[in-house]
């Protein structure tokens, strides 16, 4: 039996390399051995830090009689989530056809085509309250594709069919959102707060910081976003020993968390709470910004400046892999013993949002130390994962680049990140680093409604099984691509005038809008720019005398709350503007001091150098 995982860049495929289980990566052999065998293909789908993939790896694909019959009767393909999330995302859609309890490890049976017939998540080694073990299933898959085989071929194109019209119908275009809609779509996340332990809904309970990220948005959500923040600082989902994010909380007073922690999640909570101290100067704010920073750069950070996916649940302590004890002891005895490992593979797009909110809150907050990680990080994705023609590529290890395409979320991510930075920092060449993507990314666009496309179309097994869907608006967690894409478009509207990438966010809104009122709680990114598109246009150009320069001014300008807000020196605006980007054109110092430019629909005041008139 071949080894085809030994050598992934993925951790989580490597985990898997020595099970008795004949598998494949993602790829087109695994399904032209399944036409071959004329075999169903079993598509199992999770990460490196998912406990209950854990679980199964161990109690199933271990287990050398569960094995054998999995590698007789079909063709097992093992996928991580996070190195191909459009293929997670795709299948995730067929599962919802067969079940609503989705989560991972997602166990998908589909025909040789690749069209799912059959699905659910985990599956116990034996049949426990209900739930068949898996070999259970195995055998009804297998008898289902033997003796009814018509009716599963049948089936799983109703399935397909069903997608594609759903996905045509998720993105149907529709007028943006007034500020009362917006303010009704706050009015319903107002509804489902947990009035007693803060939070939306009860268990699992989930950070939600794009929610939060809209809700801070709208004056009328902002106490809403305020106490939810505080409420999460204080529970036992922030690490207290070194202030980075748990997943989720299992029970529905924040305790109990599943104890993965995130780059996404932390990345989007510290640009959060970053935010909340901008409003409200509250010092647990700051403390808890301080923590995840921490956290980023003292856990997640690699050598090359890039950052780790995540941190596993699990750690081994004396000898037994256990879930959580690690993080339920004090720092004394966590010194100790060896910390949880982590999934060291640096994603583009996930990258991209810690580049962004480095450098914002950075900026918010005044650590220069945040921003010049950020471009550290943004240097090691731009030189690794930036190949000779312009386009990305989603994942790496080390020095190695994973053979896994590049998603939108990653050109967004990425894109909407070095704009942030450009903005922190002054560097031109990484606002025009980011304007390329934006460009590949509008010009690869066809006929249709979407203004986006990834730059060489999508992974090429999933458009011949056609399961790919083209626009994914799903942003639970963190930032879809086409949100993601849209903030980069409109902030370099913000930055240069030109309605094209005006003209791209909001084509890129309307497409999700309808969606987004009726479900806010799925949408918090996409509304939280269609709140700044209902909004006046508004930048503020902060031009030093000195690059790092500070003062009074400065630091009213970094709590200032214009949606756009940039630091440069005078040669930096120069480059700026030589560049195309015409906000900077002409902006200078004003007796060798700190000067503001506060423009509204790009017209300015006159420039100020004094905090109080700012």
């Amino acid at each position: 039996m071949a080894n085809r995982l030994g050598d992934a860049i993925s951790p989580y495929l490597r985990a898997h390399a020595d099970n008795p289980v004949d598998w494949f990566p993602w790829g087109p052999a695994a399904f032209a051995e399944a036409r071959r065998r004329d075999v169903p293909i079993l598509v199992s789908i999770g990460y490196a830090t998912c406990h209950w993939c854990h679980v199964m790896a161990r109690e199933s694909f271990s287990d050398p009689v569960t094995a054998e019959e999995l590698n007789r009767r079909f063709v097992a393909v093992k996928v991580d989530r996070e190195e191909h999330p459009d293929v997670d995302a795709a299948y995730l859609s067929a599962a919802s056809a067969f079940t609503g309890n989705l989560g991972w490890p997602l166990t998908v049976f589909a025909t040789p085509e690749g069209r799912a017939f059959f699905a659910g998540t985990y599956f116990p080694p034996q049949p426990v309250a209900g739930r068949a073990s898996f070999r259970q299933v195995l055998d009804a898959v297998w008898d289902a594709w033997t003796s009814r085989r018509d009716q599963v071929e049948s089936d799983a194109g109703k399935v397909r069919e069903a997608l594609a019209a759903a996905a045509e119908a998720a993105t149907a275009v529709s007028e943006l959102p007034t500020g009362p809609q917006l303010d009704g779509a706050v009015a319903l996340l107002a509804q489902a707060e947990d009035a007693e332990f803060g939070g939306f809904g009860g268990a699992p309970k989930f950070p939600v910081a794009p929610t939060l990220d809209f809700l801070l948005t709208r004056p009328a959500g902002q106490e809403l976003a305020v106490r939810t923040l505080e409420r999460m600082a204080a529970s036992p989902l922030r690490d207290a020993v070194d202030g980075g994010f748990f997943r989720y909380a299992t029970r529905r007073d924040w305790s109990e968390p599943h104890y993965e922690r995130m780059l996404y999640d932390n990345a989007l909570l510290l640009d959060t709470y970053a935010r909340a101290w901008r409003l409200t100067g509250e010092e647990w704010a700051e403390r808890t910004a301080d923590g995840v920073a921490s956290f980023l750069l003292g856990v997640l950070r690699q050598p090359s400046g890039g950052f780790a996916s995540a941190q596993d649940s699990e750690s081994t302590i004396d000898g037994a892999r256990v879930e959580g004890t690690y993080y339920t002891l004090p720092p004394a005895e966590r010194a100790r013993l060896e910390p949880p490992p982590l999934d060291a593979k640096v994603l583009t797009g996930w990258n991209g949002f810690a580049i962004g909110a480095l450098a914002r809150a950075g900026r918010i907050l005044d650590r220069p130390a945040w921003i010049a990680a950020a471009g550290e990080a943004a240097d090691a994705v731009l030189t690794r994962h930036r190949r000779d023609d312009g386009t990305l590529l989603r994942a790496s290890l080390g020095d190695r680049r994973s053979e896994a395409g590049a998603t939108l979320e990653d050109y967004g991510g990425l894109a909407a990140g070095l704009l942030e930075l450009a903005l922190a920092d002054g560097d031109p060449r990484t606002a025009a680093a980011a304007r390329d993507l934006v460009d590949l990314c509008l010009d690869a666009a066809g006929e249709g409604t979407c203004p986006f496309e990834t730059p060489g179309g999508g992974d090429p097994v999933l458009q011949s099984t056609g399961l790919a869907v083209r626009v994914n608006p799903s942003e639970g967690a963190y930032p879809s691509g086409l949100s993601s894409m849209s903030r980069a478009a409109h902030t370099l509207y913000l930055m240069t005038g030109e309605r094209r990438y005006e003209r791209a966010a909001r084509e890129g809104m309307r497409l999700v809008a309808a969606q987004a009122l009726q479900v806010p709680s799925a949408f918090g990114t996409a509304l939280a720019l269609m709140s700044e598109l209902a909004g006046e246009v508004e930048q503020l150009v902060v031009v030093l005398p000195a690059a790092g320069a500070t003062g009074e001014l400065t630091a009213a300008a970094r709590r200032h709350p214009a949606p756009l807000v940039a630091f440069a020196t005078e040669t930096q605006a120069a480059g700026f503007a030589s560049d195309g980007f015409e906000l900077f054109e002409g902006r200078t110092t004003r007796d060798g001091r700190a000067t503001a430019y506060l423009c509204r629909d790009f017209v300015c005041r006159l420039p100020v150098t004094e905090a109080a008139a700012l």
